[in-house]
Parts: C-alpha cells; sequence; structure tokens
C-alpha cells in the first residue's frame, strides 16, 4: 500500500552520533570522564563501533533501506583536540562524509554538538565559562567553511535539556546523583582545574547555570552559521516526551512542560525548526506519574506508538515553527517490539501531519546498536546490531520493517530490504 499523506520532500533517515559510533576520541571530555574513577559510566566507549573507520559501509547501509537523510555529528573533540590546534584530517574525514552522503542521495543533517566537547574546553569551565559561546562559535564556522555549503539542516545542540527530563521523571537513582558529583570532582582535580563538566552529566544544582549557557551557544552558534550561510535551517534538538494527564494530574503535566520543554520551545521561536526527540510516553495522574497497563519497553514506561506524534503536536504548539523529527526510536532487546512500533509510530505521526501540524521529516535512532552513554553497550536501539569483536553490521528484523514503511510513503521508489553494497561491516 502506498500512503500520500507527507510531502514529497519529506526527509526519512537514521540518526547517529560521533562519540557513540566512531570509537577512540580520546581528546573528549567523555572520554576522559570514562576513564576517571570513579566513573558514573559502566564501561567505557573504547572503539565504539568503529565508525570513524567504517563510515562508508555504514552509508551504504542507510542507503540500502532506502532513506533519502542521514544526521550525524561533527566531533569537536577530533577537529581542535588542543585548543588553538586544528585537524585538517579530521575536517578532510567529515567532508568525506557530507560528500559520500550527497553520492547517495542522501541530505546531510549535521550536529554542531552531540553532548561531548574536547578535553580542553571542559577544563576551562565547559559551556558555563565566559568565551564557551566564542569557541563553540569558532568551531560552527569552520565546519561551515569547509562543508556547510553542502548540508540540509544543521542542528546546534543536542538534547541541552536532558538533564532536567531525567531528573525531572526520577530516572536515575539517588545514588548516581553522588556519584556524578563525585566524578566530576575526580576529573577536575585530574585535569588540574578547578571544575570539570560535560553536557549530559550535569549536577543537579547547576541546572538553571547550564540551561542559560546552553542558551547563549545555541543563539551564537546559529549567528555563527547563518553568517556563513543565511538559507541553512537551523534549529536546535530536545528530548521531550509526550505528556499526558489523566483527570486530575493536568497541573502536573503542566509543571513538568513548564520546568523542562517550554524554555527551549520558545527560543526555537527564533529558529527555523524544533527538533524533536521522543522516545517515550509520560501519564500523569493527580498523585503523580502513573503506570498504566501494557507492554514495558526498555525504559520502564508502556509502549505507546502514539507518543511521537503526542510530542510532535505540543513542540509545534508552543514553538509555532516546522518541527524535524531528529531521534525516535524504542529501547529493547526484543527487536520484534521495535519492528512493530516504528510503523505504527510512523502513521500515527502521518495522520498527525493530515491534521496541519508542520513536519520536515524522520529520523530513527539509530543505525546500528552503539555505546549508549552511561549505560554503555547495554542499551539496545539500533536497527543493526555489531559484533563487539569483528565489529561487523547486521540487519535486524526491524531495518526491513522500517525500510517498508518508508517505502510505502514514498510510493515504491525504494528496495524493502536492508541491503546495501556491503552490509557485512567487512
Amino acid at each position: 500500500m502506498t500512503h500520500t499523506s507527507l510531502p514529497g520532500t519529506f526527509l526519512w533517515g537514521v540518526a547517529t552520533a560521533g562519540h557513540q559510533n566512531e570509537g577512540d576520541n580520546s581528546s573528549s571530555d567523555t572520554w576522559f570522564l570514562e576513564h576517571t574513577a570513579p566513573s558514573l559510566f559502566r564501561e567505557p566507549s573504547g572503539p565504539a563501533c568503529q565508525g570513524y573507520q567504517q563510515w562508508e559501509t555504514d552509508l551504504d547501509l542507510v542507503a540500502g533501506l532506502g532513506l533519502n537523510a542521514f544526521r550525524f555529528s561533527v566531533e569537536w573533540a577530533r577537529v581542535e583536540p588542543e585548543r588553538g590546534v586544528v585537524s585538517a584530517e579530521a575536517l578532510d574525514h567529515y567532508e568525506h562524509m557530507v560528500d559520500g552522503c550527497l553520492e547517495r542521495g542522501l541530505s546531510p543533517i549535521v550536529t554542531f554538538s552531540h553532548f561531548t566537547a574536547p578535553h580542553w574546553f571542559a577544563a576551562a569551565g565547559s559551556w558555563t565559562a565566559a568565551d564557551a559561546p566564542a569557541r563553540f562559535a569558532e568551531q560552527c564556522d569552520r565546519v561551515m567553511a569547509r562543508f556547510g555549503d553542502r548540508i540540509a539542516y544543521g542542528v546546534t545542540l543536542n538534547e541541552p535539556n536532558l538533564e532536567q527530563l531525567l531528573q525531572a521523571g526520577a530516572k536515575l537513582p539517588a545514588e548516581a546523583e553522588t556519584l556524578k558529583t563525585r566524578m566530576l570532582a575526580a576529573a577536575a582535580r585530574a585535569a588540574g582545574s578547578d571544575t570539570y563538566a560535560s553536557a549530559n552529566v550535569i549536577p543537579a544544582h547547576r541546572q538553571d547555570e547550564f540551561q542559560a549557557a546552553f542558551t547563549r551557544a545555541h543563539r551564537t552558534a546559529r549567528d555563527a552559521i547563518k553568517a556563513r550561510r543565511g538559507d541553512l535551517p537551523v534549529g536546535v534538538s530536545i528530548a521531550i516526551a509526550d505528556e499526558v494527564a489523566i483527570p486530575g494530574g493536568e497541573e502536573r503535566r503542566d509543571a513538568k512542560r513548564a520546568a523542562v520543554y517550554d524554555h527551549w520551545l520558545r527560543e526555537a521561536r527564533h529558529d527555523d525548526f524544533i527538533g524533536v526527540q521522543n522516545y517515550e510516553r509520560i501519564v500523569h495522574g493527580p498523585d503523580g506519574e502513573v503506570t498504566l497497563d501494557g507492554e514495558l519497553n526498555g525504559m520502564g514506561t508502556v509502549i505507546a506508538p502514539g507518543s511521537l506524534a503526542g510530542a510532535v503536536r505540543y513542540a509545534h504548539e508552543v514553538s509555532g515553527v516546522p518541527v524535524l523529527v531528529t531521534e525516535h526510536g524504542i529501547q529493547t532487546p526484543d527487536d520484534a517490539q521495535r519492528a512493530a512500533f516504528v510503523p505504527a509510530a510512523v502513521h500515527q505521526l502521518a495522520a498527525e501531519v493530515r491534521t496541519g501540524t508542520p513536519v520536515l521529516g524522520y529520523c530513527h535512532w539509530t543505525l546500528m546498536d552503539n555505546f549508549e552513554w552511561i549505560f554503555g553497550y547495554g542499551a539496545q536501539l539500533g536497527l543493526h546490531e555489531v559484533d563487539r569483536e569483528t565489529f561487523q553490521r547486521r540487519p535486524k528484523p526491524s531495518a526491513k520493517a522500517y525500510a517498508d514503511v518508508v517505502r510505502s510513503y514514498r510510493g515504491g521508489l525504494t528496495d524493502s530490504g536492508s541491503g546495501s553494497r556491503n552490509n557485512n561491516g567487512n
């Protein structure tokens, strides 16, 4: 069956991140924290998926799914491993990736900061340092100068509100907050600095400070990107659950929205789009969050394919700008759940578009199982599994399920399988 409810310009993609896929990102703040004692990270990232070496194979996988977009991040720590020292090799690498996307009919969606930053940046005050916006703007400018003329969308920051979302929902145990604080203090001592911080391990008492810092960085980055290319759509991507209320829970729902999302949705009114990254639905009752009956995902919430449409609807209502789904998926070791979940979510997203909500595209998280930050390699969200010894990529049934639903909306223009020029990862 062919669906016609989405425009022909709609982007169908997958999203990835440099640190989580590339491996050996040893000049980054996250790498430093992974090797700090004590560490909140379950295990070090190490070689990750060897994506830095296997990027051509991975782009073949994306094209083989019949997609037309690929979201990836440019690792600032690779481009500027030491302050003021710019790696021409790293810039060459990412330029080759952009050109590789275009050769395969994939629109490059570039994230300028996907949580990680250079170690030197983290040790010099991180995002709250007075010169942080200027340093980030310099990085954005050098990336734009190299290949900004060939990318389709620019995402300044990835999920600057993630810590607020985790803390508002008590997603991490109380002892994790203590361990985080101890880890950052140990990292500061090891780095010989007064403080150490990273974008996705922020202590609770510094949330407001970092929100203000991220806001300054986003604005400065947007201006730098636009200075090079005024017509490039630029926005920020936020983590956003579908917050719903049963009778009596409306006040709690609205308070959660105000605390976690609304700042960035209002900020996006000055951008070209708002990036939505949705993984779950949260149900609020008069006494707190409510767990309804149903099959659970790996995050412990009920699997709700309609959560994406709900999150998109709210994001657009507040921001007033088009939505780009920069991430959506499901954490589960049971790929049958993923294979059923993704098509159902896409169909409900298409129904939301039919009501008039402008959606530019959909990027599934993620192409392959990878390093999921503090959870290491235990969390599985990929369309492909990766052998941790050989780094061979193997498609899961959900890869075909996603390819099939994309084909149904693109009018049968693509193959339904997950085949590519080489899907062995060798």
